[in-house]
C-alpha cells in the first residue's frame, strides 16, 4: 500500500478542501465513528462542522488540521487544539482522528498521530489530552502510542445510531519536555 503524505491545511485550505473533508467525516460517522454526531448525518452538516468549528481555529492559529493523502486524495485527518487558558501553555488537545473506512489498518492513523506530536513539540506543548469511546479500536491505538488512561466516564454520549449510551475514556500523553523559556514563547 502507498504510504500517506501528511500535511497541514491553512484556514483557506480547509474551506477549499471542504467537500473532501465533509465526505471523510460523513463516511466515518456512517461507519459508526463516535465523533459527536448522530445518524442521519448529511454532507451539509459535515461541511458545517469544518466551516464553523475547524476553519476559524485554523485561521486564528489556535488549531492545526493535519491531513493524510493517498494519491492526492484526503483519507484521514486529526486536529491539535492549543487554545488553552494562560496557565496551560504546555498542553494541547487531540481531536477527531478520522480515517476513511476503506483505508483503515494501513498505518494512516499512526502517521497522523506522529505528525500531530511533532506539531505539538514545535509549539512547546508537552502534554496531550484526548477522549475516545471506551472499547473502540482507537483506544487500543492510543494505548499503543503511549497514551495513558486517566479514567472512564460512564454513559457519556449516544452512539451514532442514537440507541446506546457509550462510555468515554479520558487519556493523556506526556511528550519530551522543553525548557520553560521555550514553553512561554511557543505560539
Amino acid at each position: 500500500m502507498i504510504p500517506p503524505a501528511i500535511g497541514q491545511l491553512s484556514g483557506q485550505a480547509v474551506l477549499d478542501e471542504m467537500p473532501h473533508l465533509a465526505a471523510l467525516l460523513h463516511a466515518c460517522v456512517a461507519d459508526g465513528a463516535s465523533v459527536g454526531y448522530i445518524l442521519p448525518f448529511d454532507l451539509a452538516a459535515a461541511a458545517a462542522f469544518w466551516r464553523d468549528k475547524v476553519a476559524p481555529g485554523v485561521a486564528a492559529r489556535t488549531r492545526a488540521l493535519l491531513v493524510a493523502r493517498i494519491e492526492g486524495r484526503i483519507v484521514g485527518s486529526v486536529q491539535l487544539n492549543w487554545d488553552t487558558p494562560p496557565n496551560q501553555p504546555h498542553r494541547a488537545d487531540v481531536a477527531k482522528l478520522l480515517v476513511a473506512p476503506g483505508h483503515r489498518r494501513a498505518g494512516i492513523a499512526r502517521a497522523l498521530m506522529a505528525a500531530l506530536e511533532r506539531e505539538a513539540h514545535l509549539r512547546g506543548r508537552v502534554l496531550l489530552t484526548l477522549d475516545t469511546r471506551s472499547g473502540d479500536a482507537a483506544e487500543q491505538l492510543y494505548l499503543s502510542l503511549g497514551y495513558r488512561v486517566v479514567g472512564i466516564i460512564p454513559e457519556y454520549c449516544l452512539d451514532p445510531d442514537g440507541v446506546r449510551i457509550d462510555s468515554t475514556t479520558i487519556m493523556f500523553k506526556a511528550l519530551p519536555a522543553r525548557t520553560p523559556a521555550a514553553l512561554g514563547s511557543a505560539a
